[in-house]
């Protein structure tokens, strides 16, 4: 993925502001003549965009919104949430997803306007005609904004606790893990925040390569509107295990896969990070009866990898699936089974001889017999400077923290409740080559809800995920969201006068 968010762009023009200024009246240059090291502002805005919840008349659906505190922020800002239109509602509906909302009127967004960084806010709806939102950030508000969306669906297809961090708009998706399978409902929903048409075409590659058709391509989404497009209209093959390419000819979209399985219960399947050599997907519950892998190439050539678990002891190989063969253009998926036989763990795929640029995912399962329910981890990101995730409820969450290089030391902030309570921090240091869940703080005398912001203090890369869970009519239900980098500072040079120039022939 390109990840061209919204952010960087405001923060790019705000980055040309600010040159122009430094330029006319920064101090005279050093005679070292050394370059200096750019600075890091906070973002100026940020856009989420929320994909709509549910069909169930029976869901209900929680947003929790919330902004880390960041100094250098400016006094003012806001963050908001409105609904987007339904695309058939304009008179297209050129996806085949079988949705109209023609003489239907657009429900209204929930209320979640958080008015100060460090307290979330919360909302709600019910039913099945609540709508994809536009988010948008400003000032103070815009550094990390985070809005996690959560759905519980106590029957049906799809049965369960789904849940997903509202994303920003890009060009291009990998998600490794939908399936076209006879018992699975698959949609990828496509958000356009824009003020023009977004040009979009969805491929699907399967175990032996590209499912060919024309019914994914040039597929138009409206300006500030949201399209769910049922993946078995894109083909007619069911294959248990597909990756979803989606590619953006024009404009920008946000792009999730919602997975509904009749048995397994069902989530939302987030993108994979960036094709790389080398891939890490955190929180797999230590309570997992199955763990399945699927992966993809998107080039030509094939992959060869080295598959390890990091546990809390160390570095495990899985027995007979100690290295994973991975065809250029085609999805691969093997069934590890109760890899992490009762502890947390993050799957760990390297290269075994030259690296080849890969996506990747697994579908967890919890529970046993017809009281399963399911969850996606896509490969993600390290938490790079930090990363919030929103919406825990006490010892309903619980935190997986990995450090697959070397040892590293980490911050974790709780914040204040949504209702009440004072936030609370601690450190934790994590052994390399391991996986922890730690017990992460909890806001003093909460009321409410919570965030928690993950800040590395020292040592190597970490990767974070936080997971859900709940019980809905009898079945383990929960999600897992992983934690990238939020993305909230953008790098300013210094420019620094030199009237010089002005004598230069």
């Amino acid at each position: 993925m390109n990840r061209t968010t919204l952010s960087l762009i405001v923060g790019t023009a705000a980055l040309a502001a600010v040159t122009g200024f430094a330029a006319l009246t920064a101090p005279a240059a050093s005679s070292g003549g050394t370059a200096k090291a750019a600075a890091r502002l906070p973002v100026e805005q940020t856009r989420l965009l929320c994909p709509e919840p549910s069909t169930s008349d029976i869901a209900d659906t929680t947003y929790t919104s919330f902004t880390p505190v960041s100094p250098g922020t400016s006094s003012g800002g806001k963050a908001e949430l409105t609904a987007a239109g339904a695309q058939s509602a304009a008179g297209s509906d050129s996806s085949g997803s079988g949705k109209s909302a023609k003489n239907k009127k657009q429900p209204d967004a929930p209320k979640v306007t958080p008015k100060e960084p460090g307290t979330p806010v919360t909302g709600t709806a019910s039913g099945s005609d609540t709508p994809a939102l536009l988010g948008t950030a400003t000032g103070r508000l815009a550094p990390g904004w985070t809005v996690q969306e959560t759905t519980q669906v106590d029957a049906g297809t799809g049965r369960g606790l789904l849940g997903t961090g509202c994303s920003a708009p890009d060009t291009e998706f990998w998600f490794p893990g939908a399936s076209t399978a006879g018992s699975r409902t698959d949609y990828v929903h496509l958000t356009n925040p824009d003020d023009s048409a977004a040009v979009v075409d969805i491929e699907l590659y399967g175990k032996d390569g590209n499912l060919k058709s024309t019914v994914g391509e040039g597929i138009t989404v409206q300006p500030h509107s949201s399209e769910p497009v049922l993946l078995s209209t894109l083909s007619s093959a069911q294959e248990s295990d597909l990756t979803v390419h989606v590619g953006v000819r024009s404009g920008r979209v946000a792009a999730a896969v919602q997975a509904l399985d009749d048995k397994l219960g069902g989530d939302w399947l987030a993108a994979s990070t960036d094709p790389a050599g080398s891939l890490v997907m955190p929180g797999i519950p230590k309570d997992a009866t199955d763990v399945r892998l699927i992966a993809f190439v998107p080039g030509d050539a094939d992959a060869d990898l080295k598959v390890r678990l990091a546990s809390p002891s160390g570095e495990i190989t899985p027995a007979g699936n100690e290295t994973l063969h991975v065809k250029g253009g085609m999805t691969t998926a093997v069934d590890l089974g109760d890899v992490t036989r009762g502890e947390a763990g993050s799957l760990v795929l390297t290269p075994s001889d030259s690296p080849v640029p890969v996506v990747a995912a697994l579908r967890v399962l919890r529970g046993k017999g017809d009281k399963q329910e399911s969850a996606f981890i896509p490969a993600t990101a390290p938490v790079g400077t930090r990363a919030s995730v929103a919406g825990n409820f006490g010892k309903d969450s619980t935190l997986a923290l990995s450090a697959p290089g070397g040892a590293a030391t980490v911050k974790v902030t709780a914040s204040a409740g949504s209702e009440g309570g004072t936030a609370v921090t601690k450190q934790y240091t994590i052994k390399g080559g391991t996986t922890q869940d730690v017990h992460a703080p909890v806001p003093s005398g909460l009321k409410g809800s919570y965030a928690l912001t993950v800040e590395p203090v020292s040592g190597g890369p970490v990767y974070a995920a936080r997971t859900l869970q709940t019980t809905v009519e009898g079945v383990p239900a929960f999600t897992v969201q992983t934690l990238p980098d939020d993305r909230g500072t953008v790098a300013v040079p210094q420019a620094d006068q030199d009237l010089s120039v002005l004598l230069k022939k």
